[in-house]
This record gives C-alpha cells, structure tokens and sequence, in this order.
C-alpha cells in the first residue's frame, strides 16, 4: 500500500482548524492517494484520539490523527536482458544513458522493463541501501526524461553519493526545449512542490509542499519555442516539468504539465518530451576524483530541436548542445 511520499509505519498528525474531512486530510498529510487514505480508514489502520471515525469525519482541531501503513507486499524483481547504454563504469559506480520511455524501478502497472530489471539482468554487484525494487539507484529520471542517471554499485557508494546529492554537490543540467518565451535569458523559480490536490497523479506548486529549485539559462530563443538548460539544486519529482509549467512556458512535448499540443510545428513523436539529462558531475565516492559525463541529444530530439529552429539550421557536422554552448560553465 506504500506509494511516494509516504513510508510503512506509524504517522502521528494533529488537525488544525481547517482541516478536511477525515480521508482528504490524511492523503494531503501523507502524500496519498485519496482511495489508499480512505481504504486505510476502512480498514482499521486510523484512529481520531484512540477511536475509529468514517472517512468522512472532519477532525476537530488538537485531535492526534494516528495512522498505521503496513509495508509493501513485496514482489521479487526478475532479471531482464534488456540492452543498456553505459557511460560509465567501474568498481563503486556506473552511469546509464536512459532511452525515454523506460521506467527507473518498478512500481505498480510497472513490474518489468524498468532500468532496475535491466541492471539486475546484466549481472555484478548493485548496492541494496534502497532496497530490491530500487538496488543501486541513487536518484531518478522521469519515464519519457532521457539521459544520464548514476546508480551505486556498493553501499558505500550509494551512502557517499546520497549525501553529496543532499548536498546538492552532484551538478545535473538537462536540455529542454519550452513553448514561448521567457522574460530574460536567465530565470530562478524557487517554488515548493508536492501532490497536486486535486490530480493525485500530478506534482504542482503547493505552498505547503516540498522546497524546490531550478535555475534556467536561455541558449536559443526560436519561433515558437526557447531552448534551455536547466540545473537542478534539489530533485523532486517532474521539477522541471512543473516549474516551466508553473512560469507559463510547459516542456515541448509534456502531455502532463500543457505543452503536449503543437507536436506537429516541431515533429516532435507522440508520448515523447524534450527534456534530456546531458550533462551530470560528480566527486568520485571512492577516490574523490572528478567525474564529468556528457550526453549527446537523441536523434528524435535533434529533429525536434532543427524543426524548431529552421531551415537553415544543420546539425549533420557538430552535436546541436555544443553548437548552443550547453557546456559552457556560466551558471551561477
């Protein structure tokens, strides 16, 4: 029953003077679904002061709301051969170039196919600190995002490269092409995120979510669309997406967030967005030493990229992000 954001065990809350009726409160609190709030109500696993209440109860302010989520039923991850691009590799850590469409670990609607059958189906050793539906994986990529994506081989790995992503000390920009235009070259948007209320299936701006930040640098202004380089300093889910999406200026291609209509102006292909994780830093968690690794686009998106910017634009002699200056260290 565990779903993102929310963990197995005891959740103690308190309600305030505004809070919403019983099965809404405790799915806002926990970053649950509605329904998976509601059958835990059903089933026993919320008290209102030591006493069961229906979901519809509306908590009074001061009432401790105590709800218990069991562990995940846990289902073995099958080892898959399916072909991975590696970008890097060794003892402690390996790097994969993601193609879009490929799910990172699997999840329900999800349980084969995903990076994690992959990597278990190309054998050696994947650190288990996140456990066996996430063995190795230090940080994720959405389904259609492609690129670079850093997975631990060894628990120490994973321990040293999970504190410096805290530390917001693992540089990842990512390329991505949005509908309009920005006010400047440069933009900060320093918004929260969290579950969108009312589309538990959508991240959006909450007030009371998450901390979230994403500087963009305009390296291209086109027609119809801006090419940008995003550079994450935090890493919660669809944070490029929402952001854009919240400035008005939604990621080419994302049916989620508003920017899926007009494929046709760029032949951008179906179920696909402009978003690629092409650049990724690190300090090496055995030896300190830097690592610095490099993506070029996908040819779908090297299409979508010369759509956009004419006739006269050819990338056939030179990769289309250094041609825009994409790895020029101007960030502030």
């Amino acid at each position: 029953m565990s779903e993102a954001g929310a963990t197995s065990g005891r959740h103690e809350l308190v309600a305030t003077a505004d809070a919403a009726r019983l099965d809404l409160f405790v799915a806002t609190s926990l970053d649950l679904s509605r329904t998976t709030a509601a059958t835990l109500i059903a089933t026993g696993r919320v008290h209102v002061d030591g006493r069961l209440e229906r979901a519809s109860y509306r908590p009074a302010a001061g009432e401790r709301v105590v709800v218990e989520i069991p562990p995940p039923i846990a289902r073995p991850v099958v080892a898959e051969a399916i072909p991975l691009v590696i970008a890097y590799e060794d003892e402690e850590v390996l790097v994969v170039d993601k193609p879009a469409g490929m799910v990172v670990h699997p999840a329900p609607g999800n349980w084969s196919g995903t990076l994690v059958n992959a990597l278990k189906g190309r054998g050696g050793p994947l650190s288990e600190l996140g456990g066996d539906e996430r063995e190795g994986i230090v940080h994720r990529l959405d389904k259609e995002t492609s690129g670079l994506l850093l997975v631990a081989k060894t628990d120490r790995a994973h321990r040293v490269l999970g504190a410096a992503m805290a530390r917001r000390d693992i540089v990842r920009r990512y390329a991505a092409l949005s509908w309009g235009h920005l006010d400047g070259d440069r933009l900060t948007v320093d918004k929260p995120i969290a579950r969108d209320p009312r589309d538990r299936k959508r991240m959006a701006v909450v007030n009371t979510g998450r901390a979230a930040r994403t500087d963009f640098v305009r390296l291209a202004r086109f027609d119809a669309v801006d090419l940008l380089r995003a550079h994450l300093h935090t890493g919660r889910t669809h944070q490029i997406r929402v952001h854009l999406s919240s400035v008005g200026h939604p990621v080419v291609g994302d049916d989620t967030y508003g920017g899926g209509g007009g494929r046709r102006l760029i032949t951008m292909p179906p179920k696909r967005h402009f978003l690629h994780a092409a650049w990724l830093r690190f300090r090496h968690p055995a030896t300190g030493a830097p690592v610095e690794l490099r993506s070029l686009l996908p040819p779908e998106l090297v299409t979508a990229l010369a759509s956009a910017a004419g006739p006269d634009a050819s990338f056939t002699d030179t990769d289309p992000l250094e041609h825009f200056g994409f790895f020029t260290d101007d960030d502030p």
